[in-house]
């Protein structure tokens, strides 16, 4: 398995790690996605964009809190990623995070796993670092 820690960034109420993961970057954000905050995670999701990594796993298993503009964050970066021929995958959402998406419809959008390992396993076969079945 190709695990390589890409960084991380900080601020008070939000901490973001990427990692790559196979062909996907994972990226794990943790406390709370809002309007001062969701730079921390808009910066990561773009420089794996411009690094041509196109399949974004975000797990969303320490995330406390999203509101519209981390939502917007999201979205933005899943349009990017589509564009390029990938997409955002979200995983592991808490329910108070999960609402957030079935209020607006967001979830409709992105393709939710229940874990980040389900996200992990649904990666395209022959995607470049893809792990082979035996």
């Amino acid at each position: 398995m190709d695990r390589e820690t890409v960084g991380s960034a900080q601020s008070g109420r939000l901490l973001v790690e990427v990692r790559h993961e196979g062909s996907s970057a994972v990226v794990t954000p943790t406390g709370e996605l809002d309007h001062h905050t969701a730079d921390l995670l808009r910066e990561p999701l773009e420089d794996c964009l411009a690094k041509g990594i196109v399949r974004l796993v975000v797990d969303c298993a320490r995330l406390e809190f999203c509101d519209s503009t981390g939502l917007n964050v999201l979205l933005g970066a899943r349009l990017k990623a589509e564009e390029a021929g990938g997409g955002v995958h979200l995983a592991a959402m808490q329910p108070v995070v999960a609402r957030v998406f079935e209020i607006t419809g967001a979830d409709a959008v992105f393709t939710v796993h229940e874990s980040l390992a389900d996200a992990l396993a649904d990666e395209p076969p022959g995607a470049p670092g893809a792990r082979e079945s035996s």
